[in-house]
Formats: structure tokens, sequence, C-alpha cells
């Protein structure tokens, strides 16, 4: 492979000793250095390079929690203005001014092998950062995706954070609901499991119900609450298919309210008090 594609396959930075592993000669590296930047000694960098991964090579670390959400596929909603490094050595320095202007959130202590060839965390130590780091809103769902897509084992999560006494994180994960099916969903869980506390009342995520089908939320045995994706009638076939399953909810006893996942992000307390008129009987104004 050309050593310049090569660097390009690696977010546009990379240590030298990436590029090594990866089968470039140290006559590659001596002609790379003359295409691309050298912000670091034994770091080559294009100009259109990922920043956030020179921000972990240039500070000897890894990018970490939400920051490395995205490259292994984890439900994230929002990404952080400010680059989350994790480092195992107790420090992350940088040698050059470049270093010192990074603003940067530090997650010190990774207990897994980071990734082979990328600056990143292991998924575990993403999971574990978020879990101590970010909001309950946003480390649950991320959390879900890391356990469901990555076969992360809960009870070995569990055992870990019990074992460091990180109670805060660990009460987060004990709200992982792995039913659920997409980020909106985990998020909508959250807001609903308050309220039906108060009310005593069951919430069901992924419920089958004869004659309906699959539903997102079943409240209280009666109740459906489906949250719509993006692709939400797209086409004729699926908008009839989901009209006749509205109605047959409604010819059922069931009641049934829908909601984009814009209303979950963007008017929660309207979604809380909607759920809740319709659970009391109340209809407010």
């Amino acid at each position: 492979m050309d050593p310049l594609q090569l660097l390009d396959s690696l977010g546009g930075v990379a240590r030298a000793a990436t590029l090594l592993e990866a089968g470039l000669s140290r006559n590659d590296l001596a002609s790379l250095s003359r295409r691309v930047g050298r912000p670091k000694r034994g770091v080559y960098a294009t100009a259109d390079c990922r920043r956030d991964f020179l921000a972990a090579i240039m500070r000897n670390s890894v990018l970490t929690c939400a920051s490395a959400a995205r490259d292994y596929g984890l439900w994230i909603r929002v990404q952080p203005a400010r680059h989350h490094l994790g480092c195992g050595h107790g420090h992350a320095n940088g040698s050059l001014a470049l270093a010192s202007r990074i603003d940067a959130t530090i997650h010190r202590g990774l207990r897994y092998r980071p990734h082979h060839t990328l600056p990143l965390a292991a998924v575990e130590d993403v999971l574990l950062h978020a879990l101590r780091c970010l909001p309950e809103q946003a480390a649950v769902p991320l959390a879900v995706s890391a356990i469901k897509n990555h076969g992360l084992r809960l009870e070995l999560l569990e055992d870990d954070l019990t074992a460091r006494k990180s109670g805060p994180a660990l009460r987060t994960l004990r709200k992982v609901d792995l039913r659920v099916e997409s980020l909106p969903e985990a998020e909508a869980l959250l807001l609903l499991l308050p309220l039906a506390e108060a009310l005593g009342v069951d919430v069901e995520p992924q419920v089958f119900i004869p004659g309906i089908g699959r539903v997102d939320f079943l409240i209280a045995g009666f109740l459906i609450i489906e949250i719509d994706g993006v692709a939400f009638h797209s086409d004729r076939i699926s908008m009839l298919r989901d009209r006749e399953r509205d109605n047959s909810a409604t010819l059922s006893g069931y009641v049934k309210l829908r909601y984009l996942p814009d209303v979950i992000w963007n008017a929660p307390e309207r979604f809380v008090s909607e759920v809740t008129a319709a659970l009391t009987g109340r209809t407010r104004r």
C-alpha cells in the first residue's frame, strides 16, 4: 500500500510505530515525512487529518467516553464539545504548544487493551468512562448499544464497578434495559420509568400484542407508546400497515400515542405530560 494511503486509512495521523507494524519500512517513513506534517517526533499527520485523533496522539492518549462512541457505533445523540481522552499512564502530556491548547476531559486509567491501530480506548473502557462521566440520559443509551452490539456482559461490568466502588456509575448501569431497540427508545424509557413508578404502573418495552404486533412500550396494560424512526411513513405500504395497527389497537381497547424522536429530545416535558394525561384520564390544555 502507498504510505500516504495507509496514513489516510488511519484517519490521517499515526505514530511511526503504528505505521511500521502495518508494514511500512524505514525508507517509506522517510518518504512519507516529505509529503506530510510532523507535528511531534514520531508522529505523521496530513493537513486534513482527524483532529480528534491528532488531539489524542499529541497527548499520548486515546479517545474514550463520548469521543469514541461513534467510532464503535454506540448510541450517542450529541458529540461532546471537548475531547474525552483516556490515559493509562497517569498523565496526558504533549511536547508541543499545540497540545497545551487542547481543551480536553481526561479519564485516568485504562483497564483494557486499546484499539490495535487507532487512538481509541477499548469499548469496555469507553463504556466504563461514559458511565462515570456522562449524564444519565446519554450514558444509559450508550451502555445499551455497547452491551447489545459488542457482546459485553452486563454482569462483568457490574462486578467491575462494584469492585471499584463506583456507586453512581453502578446505579446508572442498573437502569440499562436491553429490550429497547434504538436511541430514542432508550431515552424515552428513562422519561417513562419515574412516571410509571410515581403512578404505580408497569412500563414494558418491546411487547408483542396479538392482533396488533410488537409495540415500543406498553404501560399499565392499556397505553401503547410508539416512537417512530426517521423513516416513519416513508412509503405508502408502511403507512397503511401502521394505520391498520393503530385501528386494531383502538378496537381492542388500547390507547395509543405516537411520537417522533424530536419530541423526546426537544420537548420531554410535553411527552411526559401527555403520557400522564393518558394514564390518569385528565386532559391538559
